[in-house]
């Protein structure tokens, strides 16, 4: 599903965000990818959804090398991409439905979908009550929830989650982790970048650590990563 080779990516004039990362991710897996901040996360997950190229390397998404496609080709493909970005995206004059249905509405999808989809989804997070609310009018935590909810209204084949639960308290966190597990059980791909250790312990899921835009290890299930100046933990 998911192929990087030695992929490297430096901004001018000479900062190195990643430095030889490979790292490949099956269909229907669920992927931790963990680090400081600075670590590269954010830049590996722009790579896979087409928002950035590689200074060089090779990064492929469904067998498609994206170097090699058109433009209009990327934007066929990032059909099939959900990303909840860390600084939402949203449009703030917008309600919270129309932001929602944006990412279904590229792909032609029915009236009836779009609104039952919507409404599903904002049950599920808890914002039943903001549907028609302008997006900028509600707090960090909610247009958070509202970025994520169109991430996956699609039901996109790979969901890209850059800090998904970065403004959320703990109930609300577990809310947006059994949406990205129901994601998960119905065959998508999920790639979740994070610093939170809570929302990966214990899950069984593959975890890839960065640091300083290299891969430094990848860890089985049956441990958690530690961060710089922190012990190992054994679940």
């Amino acid at each position: 599903m998911v192929e990087l080779i030695k992929v490297a990516k430096i901004y001018p004039p000479s900062v190195e965000a990643l430095s030889d990362v490979s790292l490949s991710v099956k269909q229907g897996e669920m992927v931790f990818l963990t680090g400081r901040s600075g670590a590269g996360k954010t830049t590996l997950l722009r790579l896979l959804c087409g928002l950035e190229t590689p200074t060089r390397g090779l990064v492929e998404i469904g067998g498609n090398d994206l170097a090699k496609l058109s433009r209009a080709a990327i934007q066929r493909l990032r059909r099939s991409i959900g990303m909840a970005y860390q600084d939402f995206k949203l449009l703030p004059d917008k309600s919270v439905a129309e932001n929602i249905a944006i990412s279904m509405e590229v792909s032609y999808r029915s009236r009836t979908f779009i609104r039952k989809r919507t409404r599903y989804l904002l049950d599920r997070l808890d914002l039943t009550d903001k549907l028609r609310a302008r997006v900028g009018d509600l707090s960090r935590g909610e247009q958070q929830r509202v970025a994520i909810a169109r991430a996956v209204a699609n039901k996109p084949e790979l969901i890209l989650a850059d800090e998904p639960t970065g403004n959320l308290d703990g109930e609300t966190t577990e809310r947006v982790m059994e949406l990205f597990r129901q994601c998960h059980r119905q065959g998508a791909t999920l790639i979740i970048a994070t610093h939170d250790l809570s929302i990966f312990q214990g899950t069984g899921h593959r975890v890839v650590e960065l640091r300083a835009g290299r891969r430094v290890q990848t860890t089985d299930p049956d441990r958690t990563p530690s961060l710089p100046g922190e012990a190992k933990a054994e679940i």
